[in-house]
């Protein structure tokens, strides 16, 4: 297994010895380039590497802070969407957030799942007959019980719907069976504030809130569910960097293990809560 300072030595040399040649250094788009055949193979069969290598590319052209980033951290997140199979950009099914590492006075990238992305790799399990959530707001007919016979009740206002209140997520399973979760505000907010996403101007919390409320509940309700180990333990990795994503020099077929940042802070400079 190639470290990650292993690969950035790499690429730095990579880098330099083109310069010496005339050549022109390596753009991030040229990286991705060249990762691609790893791309592929790691992708669903219904996606394609054209359309994955495309979306990742739109979201660091519009995104400054991530031409800025380490490279290794930037494709290990692109990596990890194309492991997982989900698109990064409008659509909401994942998101890569710039942070800036403190400890290494680098910027990092962190692979974010979003609340629609959560919903297809949900789907996926084929134990799954329906899967939603929902946010719920103060003037809206709300009720739930927990127990021998728990039971959910909403019916949203149809005008005011008043303040944001809380937000719920709700299974149903082939077999029969369900699950659903209710999370209050307060609780949602407690988990947006140990997340390295919560206050960052450029995190989906302050763009999508009522969307990343109701993916916090489903990935609460997330150990419930009918869905392969294996799929359990890529939901773990949300919000770190990308894993094992195959090394982007030509010469060298290692794997690169990147590890989780340790102390970092939101790009813009924000604090964020443990």
């Amino acid at each position: 297994m190639a470290t990650n300072e292993t690969l950035k030595n790499q690429v730095a040399t990579k880098q330099n010895n083109e310069v010496a040649n005339g050549k022109k250094p390596m753009t991030i788009n040229d990286y991705i380039d060249q990762m691609a055949p790893a791309m592929a193979q790691a992708l669903p069969k219904h996606m394609s590497v054209e359309r994955m290598t495309r979306m990742a590319t739109t979201v660091i052209r519009t995104t400054p802070q991530l031409k800025e980033a380490d490279v290794t951290s930037l494709l290990g997140a692109v990596m990890q969407s194309a492991q997982l199979g989900l698109e990064p950009g409008p659509m909401g099914h994942c998101y890569f957030l710039p942070f800036k590492n403190n400890k290494k006075g680098t910027t990092d990238v962190t692979f974010i799942i979003g609340y629609r992305g959560m919903i297809d790799l949900a789907r996926r399990s084929g134990h799954i007959q329906s899967i939603y959530a929902h946010a719920v707001y103060e003037n809206d007919d709300f009720e739930y019980e927990l127990g021998l016979h728990s039971d959910l009740k909403h019916k949203p206002a149809e005008d005011n719907r008043g303040q944001f209140k809380g937000a719920y997520a709700v299974a149903h399973f082939k077999d029969g069976g369900y699950q659903f979760e209710y999370m209050p505000k307060s609780e949602i907010e407690k988990r947006r504030a140990r997340s390295k996403a919560g206050n960052s101007k450029y995190s989906p919390w302050a763009t999508d809130y009522e969307e990343m409320a109701k993916k916090t509940v489903i990935r609460h309700m997330w150990k419930y569910l009918p869905v392969s180990v294996e799929m359990q333990n890529a939901v773990e990795h949300d919000e770190g960097t990308g894993r094992n994503i195959k090394d982007i020099t030509p010469d060298d077929e290692a794997y690169v293990d990147i590890p989780e940042m340790v102390g970092d802070t939101p790009a813009d400079g924000e604090n964020e809560g443990e």
